[in-house]
């Protein structure tokens, strides 16, 4: 064999193996950034299911975590209980519910309380003051309908989210209360002597701190002005038709707490789960009501992806439909009517209401607040 044929095998096995070994050293490359890219990613700073990959990569990694804490959802509260039911039998992910019959600040308690154990809650449904009042404690998360969440009922930085609102109203059980109020300034009546409680405490609770901007409009009040619901309050005190309780679905079909006053779908919730009961309610004319609860994942919370799987399925169609049924007015509703996915036998129950409902801006919450802390425990 000459020289020069000996020099170009040898220079061509030399290029073969040089080949082989880039395509070795490239594949091990990939096969290490694929791997970094694996462990480097966090479901705890997922901000959208994309960021798992698709939806159904969230469902997947939902499903291996397994369980799912929630904690102060009533069964009968816009009708949880079945939105509770058809998560776990969609997605075979057990709920572990805690506290159902706690309010907003309770809720906020048990996640800080529990912080960094398996009993933490993964996700929260608060009244808009506690959840501005602890942004730190959220992660931010905007589920795939975000853009058909209105402006305003949004944070802008998707820490939180509007769910569903609803009227204050006045219930009672029509087996009781024969006479039945029709005003707030009913309620001062002797005939409802030990029969009326607000549901919860205004300092801690929505519900009651709505109950008060009612009973303040019907006093000439306003959204900038709730003393004058704090007065009626203690006017309720005084005549003895206050009751120092803090009702719940059980109260209410015991009959200690006759009269409640509270959201229309809570008492849409009682109705349903006690008919006996025979449970009506009454909203207001022209002292009309309302305001959002809302959503928010908890940061660094112990399931973090059965978490953001939950917020999906909460603004799904079949989530957003669940609330209505409960007697709720979900945030998607102007949105699903449009696309004609809502429930129109549901959409029809709702009530009709008389007047302009009055929603407190966040500014006008924020004084509220702080004027209730002034003053509502020594009037």
């Amino acid at each position: 064999m000459s020289a020069s044929r000996f020099r170009r095998m040898t220079l061509l096995s030399l290029g073969v193996v040089f080949v082989a070994l880039l395509v070795l050293v490239s594949a091990s490359y990939a096969s290490s950034a694929r791997k970094s890219a694996r462990t480097a990613f966090n479901p705890q700073t997922a901000q959208s299911a994309q960021a798992f990959g698709s939806m159904a990569a969230l469902v997947k990694a939902a499903q291996k975590e397994g369980t799912l804490n929630v904690i102060a959802l009533p069964p009968t509260w816009a009708d949880y209980g079945k939105i509770i039911s058809a998560f776990q039998a969609k997605y075979h992910i057990k709920i572990v519910s805690a506290n159902p019959d706690g309010n907003s600040q309770q809720e906020v308690d048990a996640v800080k309380a529990l912080k960094g154990t398996n009993r933490q809650p993964d996700v929260v449904d608060l009244a808009p003051a506690i959840m501005a009042a602890n942004l730190s404690l959220w992660a931010p998360y905007k589920v795939a309908v975000w853009n058909q969440i209105p402006k305003g009922l949004k944070a802008a930085n998707a820490l939180w989210y509007d769910d569903y609102t609803g009227y204050e109203a006045i219930g009672y059980s029509a087996n009781i209360i024969k006479t039945p109020p029709k005003t707030m300034n009913d309620l001062l009546k002797s005939i409802y002597k030990g029969k009326v409680a607000l549901n919860g405490n205004p300092l801690t609770a929505s519900a009651a701190l709505n109950g008060v901007v009612m009973a303040s409009i019907a006093n000439g009040g306003s959204a900038n002005s709730i003393n004058q619901g704090v007065t009626f309050f203690h006017k309720l005190k005084a005549a003895g038709n206050l009751l120092p309780v803090d009702p719940t679905p059980a109260s209410e079909a015991s009959g200690q707490t006759p009269i409640v006053i509270d959201w229309d779908y809570n008492h849409a919730g009682t109705a349903a789960a006690y008919p006996n009961l025979h449970w009506k309610w009454v909203i207001p004319a022209n002292d009309i009501v309302t305001s959002y609860y809302q959503q928010a994942i908890v940061k660094n919370c112990p399931h973090p992806a059965a978490a953001r799987l939950w917020e999906e399925f909460i603004f799904s169609t079949t989530g957003q439909n669940w609330f209505l049924r409960g007697g709720a007015h979900p945030v998607l509703q102007a949105a699903m009517t449009k696309a004609g996915t809502i429930d129109k036998a549901a959409l029809k129950k709702q009530p009709k209401v008389v007047g302009t409902p009055v929603q407190l801006s966040p500014a006008q919450l924020t004084k509220a607040v702080t004027y209730l802390q002034a003053n509502w425990g020594k009037i």
